[in-house]
């Protein structure tokens, strides 16, 4: 995708969703982080579902150490892979308490030595808490990211550089959230909307996605019409 196309992609974006952020539910630094290491291989709709409850008493690194890994296990068992999840929350929390004053260090690095903390967590947090130009690669990101033309890449760390690269200053703050949030609502895994793609025009993506209903051409409507009176 040329320059000015890709200008344009989030322009068009941008004016869509005007004010694009995450959609899993948290209380302050520290709950968002806990709230990203569950989210791996899991929705935000279900990890809000599990973190509701717990976040209304824990939402410090402390406290979370103090509830255990036992009851941690037991709050979010809804949630896949809790098991190794809630090891690693209560790992990380422990950290934090003992190096770092119970806070979330605003650092990728420094992030991505907790446990359970990867690339992708790292840059999401570093975004969404602190402000940062980072493009946290998940599932929807990759798939839109390739499928459009806007940052083809083999893997998630390509892409992230690619769109580091090609992502204008406009933009790079919410590029993240506009990205997921297109993926996760129009453009589609199984099936992209592209009768209401904003950014259809600009897209690669053939052969484009007609409306629902409008897939059967008009020689079938018409075989599928003539065997049915047929058949009575």
């Amino acid at each position: 995708m040329k320059k000015e196309a890709v200008a344009e992609f989030y322009r068009r974006l941008t004016d869509r969703i005007p004010n694009p952020e995450t959609e899993l539910e948290y209380v302050n630094t520290y709950t968002l982080l806990v709230a990203v290491v569950l989210s791996a291989q899991a929705t935000d709709a279900g990890v809000n579902i599990a973190t509701r409850p717990l976040f209304e008493t824990v939402h410090t690194p402390q406290a979370m150490v103090e509830l255990g890994e036992e009851r941690l296990r037991d709050a979010i068992k809804t949630i896949g892979l809790f098991n190794t999840k809630a090891k690693n929350v209560i790992a990380l929390s422990q950290i934090l308490v003992d190096r770092y004053g119970g806070e979330v260090p605003a650092d990728r690095d420094a992030l991505q030595a907790l446990p359970g903390v990867g690339r992708k967590t790292a840059n999401v947090v570093m975004n969404t808490a602190f402000g940062a130009e980072t493009f946290a690669v998940d599932t929807h990101i990759f798939r839109v990211s390739n499928r459009t033309g806007l940052a083809p890449g083999k893997n998630p760390l390509e892409v992230e550089l690619k769109l580091d690269k090609v992502t204008p200053p406009p933009y790079r703050r919410d590029a993240h959230h506009l990205l997921i949030l297109h993926g996760r609502y129009v453009c589609k895994a199984r099936k992209p909307e592209c009768w209401r793609c904003v950014v259809v025009d600009l897209c690669r993506y053939k052969p484009k996605t007609p409306p629902p209903g409008s897939e059967t051409t008009a020689p079938t409507k018409l075989r599928l019409a003539r065997a049915k009176a047929t058949s009575r």
